[in-house]
């Protein structure tokens, strides 16, 4: 299933940058083949100081400022170090990169529910449905639910 153009670009420059990173949410589920619509690419990134290097030159490369923050902050080392939601808007579309997804749930701990598939020349490490059914099933907004019934549907399709 090919990405939208704005998350493809973003995927290409996280690539790379060599960042170390899971898509996960709305993209992960449509790069998977779910008919999803979505507005942001959601990222769960590792927290080494290395890849913060890295993740946070990508940004630079990409004009990244915090979403909705009038000053137009950008992100640096120190919010890259939290295990929190960095949500931004770059050149290319808003990129939520996460610490941490669920409660705790961090790079290291997805890496056996990952799923890998090559966009163009880029490979990618994409959260697999079943996981990101999960993932999805935790949260209560009503975007997630509506996801949800999409997300099943594609698992049935495939016969998951």
């Amino acid at each position: 299933m090919p990405a939208p153009p704005q998350f493809r670009a973003l995927l290409e420059v996280l690539a790379n940058h060599r960042v170390d990173f899971i898509v996960v949410g709305g993209v992960a589920g449509v790069l998977q083949g779910a008919p999803l619509l979505t507005r942001d690419l959601d990222i769960v990134y590792r927290l080494t100081a290395d890849n913060q290097d890295r993740l946070l030159a990508a940004l630079h490369d990409l004009g990244a400022t915090f979403r909705a923050d009038p000053r137009r902050l950008k992100p640096d080392l120190s919010h890259l170090a939290s295990r929190g939601h960095k949500l931004l808007t770059t050149r290319l579309g808003d990129l939520d990169c996460l610490g941490t997804i669920e409660e705790d749930t961090d790079y290291e701990a997805l890496l056996p529910h990952v799923d890998r598939l090559r966009i163009g020349e880029t490979e990618l490490q994409v959260l697999s449905l079943r996981r990101l059914v999960e993932v999805k099933e935790k949260l209560a907004r009503p975007k997630d639910r509506l996801a949800l019934l999409q997300l099943r549907a594609t698992l049935a399709e495939r016969g998951e």
